[in-house]
């Protein structure tokens, strides 16, 4: 069985842990898991000249980057430094609008940067498989996009009964213009 195949067959739901509605794996553990299936695999994590673990740019912040090399492959994969609302970290504060008012995004630390490396070898091990659903916004490995279809419209068709279309409800919540066009694609 390929990589991928066996990586994304694990079903990881009992080891993700939340936070500020986001799911995390903890990279312990996905690391561990994935030596006991591929004890050849190896992880890098990339440095500058300097020995500097990230890229930094004024306006746009920190990036850390990783490859993962398993059974011959190598996929990288890059991460932001981001605080808990998900903004991007700089070497400054900086403060930014809302709907509810200003918001501050502190510095990034050393530890900021250390728990993006981190997040970034997961992300990179999802790309071999591991909890690759879990950045899809699924909660069940393999979800059968039929259901998923059927369940959405059941959703629609009760908000409209409430007189609350499914779009309305869809703005109320903070969603890329992305988001929400496959959201509503989902609808036709």
């Amino acid at each position: 069985m390929g990589t991928f195949k066996t990586l994304s067959k694990l079903n990881v739901n009992d080891k993700v842990e939340k936070k500020s509605n986001l799911s995390y794996l903890s990279w312990a553990w996905a690391w561990a898991k994935v030596k006991d299936k591929f004890p050849e695999a190896t992880y890098q994590i990339w440095k500058d000249e300097k020995g500097n673990p990230y890229t930094f740019d004024e306006t746009l912040g920190y990036m850390c980057y990783t490859a993962v090399c398993i059974e011959g492959e190598t996929l990288e994969m890059w991460l932001p430094v981001m605080n808990g609302a998900n903004k991007a970290m700089r070497k400054e504060d900086y403060t930014y609008t809302t709907k509810s008012g200003k918001k501050t995004v502190e510095a990034a630390t050393m530890f900021d940067i250390n728990k993006t490396i981190m997040r970034c070898l997961v992300k990179n091990l999802a790309m071999f498989g591991l909890g690759l659903y879990i950045y899809a916004g699924e909660d069940l490995p393999e979800v059968e996009p039929e259901p998923l279809q059927k369940m959405t419209k059941d959703i629609a068709a009760n908000n409209a009964k409430a007189g609350t279309s499914l779009k309305t409800m869809l703005t109320t919540y903070e969603m890329t213009p992305d988001q929400q066009t496959k959201y509503e694609a989902l609808l036709s």
